[in-house]
């Protein structure tokens, strides 16, 4: 396999920092010419020190004059020297667009990845895809996009790269269902009443995976799943009804593909997204690891079980939302968004997430066809939207 440079934006967060973990055991294969942070200069400047990147971006301003004032510090000034310092949205985007990467790791959390994977499909360079807001706001746009610059998206979720590893070899064989496996996250089993009052710290308490605040909560919400719903339709052109999420507590199976001959074809492995992440970079290859493998006497018990929608209006509003189609999608995205990170900050209350959610998709100007613009306005409006309405109500 040829050596491949890769891009990571998002470098410092959870997808990010395991991304590295398989190029530091596979220098050979993989060199890093870019890398981004929202805010962890510490850790940024760990990953200069070890990979040398020739570009870095950092999103947060306040991080990223912080950061310039370290190339006047003797112990940085080497290190710092000749490397394209970036800043902001901007900065991403660069990064992003460079003709010398042939892999974009998008691995930064939010609606802010959207405009650099865009700028990289149009190199026609391989996308692997670990940013669900892109396509659950933009589907359309960015697989046309890609369809255009041949660029491949190669999904990084383990759920996605688990449907996409099933459809390897499959051709145009006709898929009738996409079976989209969830753990239930932390609050499977328990009733609405019992999550009327649950703390942050509660819902980031994942029981399998270790992850980002952000999805953590999403995860608790199955908010998570409901993007990977949207996201699934964009990645393979199938209807929404079509895509089935199974709950399954164990996360051993991955996913499914169920085909018209009534074949059901699964991905089973330990819950590791270092595996999916290096099928990205390495795809249509794989390559030897030291990962945990599955030992599938010890997992005997593999259990499956639909979700509760009233448990999780999250999930119900994704559906809603993906089969109204248009801006909706963006609204659930951007709202989504904002009222995580409230719940994070302790301003509102678990089931505030959906109630908000369902607001501003009911209130904003819906556009069937939007324009790349207009998607960017809806997303403004909406945060704008829902960061009002929060304030009025505790103003009350």
């Amino acid at each position: 396999m040829n050596r491949k440079n890769i891009s990571i934006l998002g470098s410092t967060g959870s997808i990010g920092t395991q991304t590295l973990d398989i190029v530091r055991l596979n220098k050979d294969l993989f060199k890093i010419e870019g890398i981004s942070t929202n805010k962890n200069i510490e850790l940024l400047i760990d990953q200069i020190k070890e990979f040398n990147p020739k570009k870095v971006a950092i999103y947060d301003e306040i991080a990223f004059n912080n950061f310039l004032k370290l190339k006047e510090v003797n112990e940085y000034k080497n290190l710092l020297n000749g490397i394209e310092i970036l800043k902001g949205l901007d900065g991403l985007v660069e990064i992003s667009k460079s003709k010398n990467i042939d892999i974009l790791v998008t691995a930064v959390v939010g609606m802010v990845g959207l405009l650099p994977t865009l700028a990289a499909i149009k190199n026609s360079t391989t996308i692997a895809l670990a940013n669900k807001e892109t396509l659950v706001t933009a589907g359309e746009i960015v697989m046309s996009e890609a369809k255009k610059h041949n660029s491949n998206i190669i999904p990084v979720d383990s759920e996605h790269s688990a449907i996409f590893q099933c459809l390897n070899g499959e051709n145009n064989n006709k898929i009738e269902k996409i079976l989209l496996t969830a753990s239930g996250g932390p609050f499977l089993g328990r009733k609405k009443e019992e999550l009327e009052c649950v703390t942050k710290n509660e819902a980031l308490k994942h029981p399998n995976w270790t992850m980002g605040a952000k999805i953590s909560i999403d995860s608790s919400t199955l908010m998570n799943k409901g993007l990977e719903v949207i996201e699934a339709k964009w990645l393979f052109d199938v209807d929404p009804k079509d895509i089935v999420v199974h709950v399954h507590p164990q996360s051993i199976v991955h996913s499914m593909v169920e085909f018209s001959d009534s074949t059901v074809m699964a991905q089973l492995g330990c819950p590791d997204m270092r595996v999916p992440i290096q099928y990205a970079l390495t795809y249509p290859k794989r390559i030897s690891s030291n990962f945990d493998r599955l030992n599938l006497f010890e997992a005997s018990n593999l259990s499956f079980q639909e979700p509760d929608l009233e448990v999780f209006p999250c999930l119900r509003l994704a559906y809603e939302a993906l089969s109204h189609g248009g801006t909706d999608c963006t609204v659930l995205n951007a709202a989504n968004e904002v009222l995580v990170q409230y719940f994070l900050e302790e301003k509102i209350k678990f089931y505030d997430i959906p109630k908000y959610i369902s607001l501003a998709i009911k209130e904003h100007s819906f556009i069937k066809k939007p324009t790349l613009e207009e998607i960017l306005d809806i997303d403004k409006w909406t945060r704008d939207f829902i960061s009002n309405t929060v304030l009025n109500v505790q103003k009350v």
